[in-house]
This record gives C-alpha cells, structure tokens and sequence, in this order.
C-alpha cells in the first residue's frame, strides 16, 4: 500500500487545484496575433535586431542594455539606464512572458508588442534613434536587406517590419516549468515544506491571489499602491526633466507641478487613473530585482513589508496582513523558489 501524503500537503494540492483549476502546463501557451505569424527567419531577426546596438542613436545601446538576459530580461537597476546626459524614471520590467501581458509598459500606453517597439527607440531619455533614420541604416547592411526580403518578402527595412521581428523573438521569452508548476498538477514533493507554507500564506492569509491569479500570477490591472519615490532620484534635476517631458507631451495640464509619476493617467489622460500602475507578473521574480515601477525594494523581503503593513500611505487597495516572522518567509520561500524555473544558455545572436 503506497503511503499517503500527510493531510496538510493534501489539503494543499486540492486547494491549488481548484485555485489555479485553468493554469495550463509549461511551456505557457502564448498567443500569437494574426498580422504577425511566427517564422524560424522571423524570430532571428528580431532577435539580431534586439541586440543590434544600431537602434540607439550614438550606438551604444540596444534592447538587452535594459532587458539583459542574464539579469531576467531586466538590468537589475532601480530604473533603467538611459541615454547620456539624461536620467530613466522607471524599472525596467522583464520580458519573460511579456507575450502573456494584455497592456505593455507601468502605465500600459501599449496593447501590443508591436506597438511598444518604436517607444524606447525613439525616447530621447531611452535610446534616441530617429526612426525613419533606423529604417535606413538596417537597409544599408546587406545581411539585413537579404533577411528581411527572406521573412517579408522584399528589402524594405520599414519600422513596422522591425517591431513584428522584435515582437516575434519577444514571444519566445517563455518561462520553463517552475517548481509551482509541477505542485499545482499534484506533485506534493516539487516545493519545499517551507514553500509549501509559504504557497498557503499566498493563497490565504496574504491575499495575493486578488491580483496575482492565473498563468501569468497577474490580473492585467492597475492598482495605486502608493509607493513612495526612490530616495536617490527624489530630487535628481534630470529626473524631473524626464518626468515634465512625458508629462507635457501627453498631455496633463499640471505637468510643471508633478513631483510624482502620475502612472496610468500618462495613457488615459484621465485624472482617476493617476499614480495606478500595472499589476506586474511574479514568474521568475527572484531574477529580477529591485521591485516596483521605480525600483524602490531592492529585496523581496521589503516588497513582502510593504504589502504587509498595507502599502503606502493613502492608499485604498491594500490593508495590513499581520503576517509574522515566519508566515513572511515561507512566502519569501514560495517567491523564490516556487516561481522561478530552470532556462537553458541563451545563444546570443551574430550581429552583422
């Protein structure tokens, strides 16, 4: 007679059973649109093209300067490096299951990867290419000519060409199977006990579940959680640059006065929707670090504080969870080692 599973980790499994009942097995399956098929030629010429350090204007920096893999498709930075003599506002998010995301960028300004592409080429505080310039600076490289003509069928090297190429090797940016994975389809010995109770404290008493359900451990929302600034861009001259540019450019008629990003409202416009920020995924969390739309953690084990005395002040998402010392790192132990999945090397491109 085979032994049975002990009546907490049984309990457990049915819990995650009937919790993540629609949680596919890995590889996640990725959508893919329409108007952009997924070819072999497609997804490496996007990926030559998203480490191509011809993107940038001065040519020093390319997609992988802020999406590294070797840093979770992040850059491990409290915001992401930016053009000379200017200053990034914000974290640079990961890129594993970006495809999954039903709105790109904190504030999601972009339903679709395609039409996130030309954002950080074009940003002036990002990577500063001129577009239509970008466009013929590939079509001067032969090997670029030879390969677009092999995915769409001629030479021209147009933007909207470049982004279904960047966009079609960013849908390969999967995650591998997690420890969670294989513990959510009943096996009791994929997590540790530590995990395990950690994986209770998610589901239960940490209330983690209203915004990171599913697949994707995200509910594609926005939420004003109210962090605060990181301390050392409060008062950075050319952040406030940054921030008073995007603000002016979209629109908000207070742009001289924020001292704050305004998040969501730079998309909507709307004033409701200032300082809500997009529900981030939590697969291949411990890889990406620091945390938040400005980096503020640099730890979990802070991102796990914050939530647990609910959130910055003056918000109304959040309440404390009275979670104690030990409930706060068996989740630390779920995050880390549940979530996280084994990648084989990347293989870098040769740039022409």
């Amino acid at each position: 007679m085979k032994p049975t599973l002990p009546l907490c980790l049984a309990t457990l499994l049915l819990a995650a059973a009937t919790v993540f009942a629609e949680t596919p097995a890995t590889p996640l399956a990725m959508p893919i649109p329409a108007d952009n098929p997924q070819t072999a030629e497609k997804i490496e010429l996007g990926k030559k093209l998203f480490f191509d350090r011809r993107l940038s204007g001065d040519g020093t920096m390319s997609c992988s300067t802020c999406h590294d893999p070797g840093q979770g498709f992040s850059d491990g930075l409290p915001a992401s490096l930016s053009y000379p003599t200017t200053k990034n506002w914000r974290n640079s998010p990961t890129l594993f299951n970006v495809g999954l995301q039903r709105t790109l960028f904190h504030d999601g300004r972009a339903a679709t990867l395609e039409a996130q592409v030309a954002g950080p080429i074009a940003s002036p505080f990002e990577m500063n290419q001129n577009l239509q310039f970008l466009e013929e600076e590939l079509r001067a490289v032969p090997e670029y000519r030879q390969a677009f003509t092999v995915v769409f069928g001629d030479d021209n090297t147009s933007l909207e060409r470049i982004a279904k190429a960047i966009a079609a090797f960013e849908r390969t940016l999967v995650s591998s199977e997690a420890p969670a994975d294989r513990f959510l389809r009943g096996d009791g010995s994929a997590l540790s006990a530590a995990a395990r109770q950690g994986y209770a404290v998610f589901t239960g008493k940490g209330g983690c579940l209203s915004c990171h359900p599913g697949p994707a451990y995200t509910d594609h929302g926005f939420h004003a959680l109210r962090v605060e600034e990181h301390p050392e861009s409060k008062d950075d001259p050319r952040l406030a640059a940054t921030r008073r540019f995007v603000a002016k450019t979209a629109g908000l008629a207070d742009f001289e006065r924020l001292d704050a990003d305004p998040g969501r409202e730079l998309a909507t416009g709307k004033r409701d929707d200032r300082g809500l920020f997009r529900t981030p995924t939590l697969r291949e969390l411990s890889a990406t670090a620091p945390y938040m739309h400005n980096g503020r953690y640099e730890t979990l084990a802070e991102v796990i504080d914050f939530f647990d005395r609910g959130g910055g002040p003056g918000n109304t998402v959040l309440q404390p969870l009275g979670l104690d010392a030990a409930e706060k790192a068996a989740l630390l132990a779920f995050l880390e080692e549940g979530l996280r999945s084994q990648q084989p090397p990347f293989v870098f491109p040769k740039i022409p």
